[in-house]
């Protein structure tokens, strides 16, 4: 017994180091490449083909106005901003005509999500298709000169594109959303620059992600996962398009204020990021082997690193159990994997505070994890008792 109890302890700690030394790799190679990533010129309006931008929406009346001013400044004679205004019950329709967008409703109360939104603006493009499509979300604001880089990479690259999609912070925020905003900025800056810098795909996250129209015919995007971007991201890399990351163009939206506009949506993120993680690691490894394409085991490794709140929530767990049965059994080497993972997590994590937030999250903030850590627990642990399986609307902040 205690042989075996040995064993699955030091197999938990090995474990561990995938995902933590994931992590260390991409924020030490993203620290490294912070100083070497260049700032590029401003580029003009001509993005050297047809782009249209595509932006679903559900009852985004209040804010979709902020969303489409900042985008329709970018856009040539040729391109075209196309509002889907899915199962809408307020008057987003009219609100984003009235600022300049070309809108089609969708209305079909059984399939539900983003992506049968998508799908059904894409039908409607496939008329007279663009030679690239850009889709933003409803409540984002797309910074001066971003479509022209994204749209310029697509082409070039004839494959996605991913640009870096942030949170801002409200005036005065609180420790909790400092916290919330770092490991979102881990999560959609320093590990994709990371990946970027190694040569390595980056995952799709949601708004700000230009496609060549060649390449969206290769996946279907009529479903209701509670992730459809990161999914669509790896259905394309299994295709043969795997995306890249584009830092240069930056996407920013409000994080929510509200507790319940908060926890609602780190719930859906969350849990459809633990659901894509069981679903597609096997697919990804399996097929890297079959079609010979490290490119694919690079994705299933980032897909391996958690939400970064779960990771030290694991890894508390297991070093905690692990440094117990080492005493109780006289057997301390079994902690040894276990505690590397540990300072592999750290120093990615204190690498990237240094080299990306810093300036936005004081020290005496960042002590303040634990808590943070605490108020994201029941989400985690609903998963396992009620995993949300439906997509919801994020709620917005009045």
């Amino acid at each position: 017994m205690p042989t075996f109890l040995q064993g699955v302890l030091l197999a938990l700690g090995l474990a561990l180091l995938v995902p933590c030394g994931s992590l260390f790799l991409e924020c030490c190679f993203a620290w490294l490449s912070r100083a070497s990533v260049p700032r590029s010129e401003q580029p003009s309006t001509s993005q050297g083909g047809k782009v249209a931008v595509l932006i679903p929406a559900y009852n985004e009346a209040e804010g979709i106005q902020k969303t489409i001013l900042t985008i329709c400044p970018q856009l040539s004679a040729d391109d075209r901003l196309l509002v889907v205004a899915d199962n809408c019950t307020d008057n987003t329709a009219a609100v984003a005509a009235a600022a300049g967008a070309s809108v089609i409703k969708r209305r079909n109360e059984s399939l539900r999500g983003k992506g049968y939104a998508l799908d059904f603006g894409l039908q409607h493009l496939a008329q007279s298709p663009p030679d690239v499509v850009i889709i933003v979300d409803a409540d984002c604001r797309v910074s001066p000169g971003s479509i022209a880089l994204l749209s310029q990479t697509a082409i070039a690259a004839k494959r996605p594109v991913q640009g870096t999609y942030l949170l801002e912070l409200p005036t005065k925020p609180s420790a909790k959303a400092q916290i919330s905003a770092f490991a979102f900025k881990i999560k959609n800056l320093v590990r994709p620059l990371g990946c970027r810098w190694l040569g390595q795909p980056s995952p799709l996250t949601g708004t700000g992600m230009a496609f060549p129209w060649s390449v969206l015919s290769a996946v279907d995007l009529a479903s209701d996962n509670l992730v459809e971007d990161m999914k669509l991201g790896l259905d394309l890399a299994l295709a043969g398009y795997p995306p890249i990351f584009c830092r240069e163009a930056l996407i920013l939206s409000e994080l929510p204020q509200t507790d319940k506009g908060a926890v609602g949506q780190r719930t859906r993120w969350e849990h459809g990021h633990l659901q894509v993680l069981r679903q597609y690691v096997p697919k990804l490894l399996m097929a890297s082997l079959h079609q010979r394409r490290f490119d694919l085991t690079a994705m299933a490794l980032d897909l391996c690193v958690p939400p970064l709140a779960l990771l030290v929530m694991l890894w508390a767990g297991i070093s905690a159990f692990t440094t117990l049965a080492a005493w109780w059994l006289a057997a301390g080497w079994i902690v040894f994997p276990s505690y590397l993972a540990g300072g592999l997590m750290l120093g990615g994590i204190l690498l990237a505070w240094v080299g990306f937030a810093k300036e936005d999250l004081p020290l005496k903030q960042l002590l303040s994890v634990p808590f943070y850590i605490l108020w994201k627990l029941p989400i985690y642990l609903s998963f396992l008792t009620k995993p949300q399986s439906k997509w919801i609307r994020t709620e917005r902040d009045s």
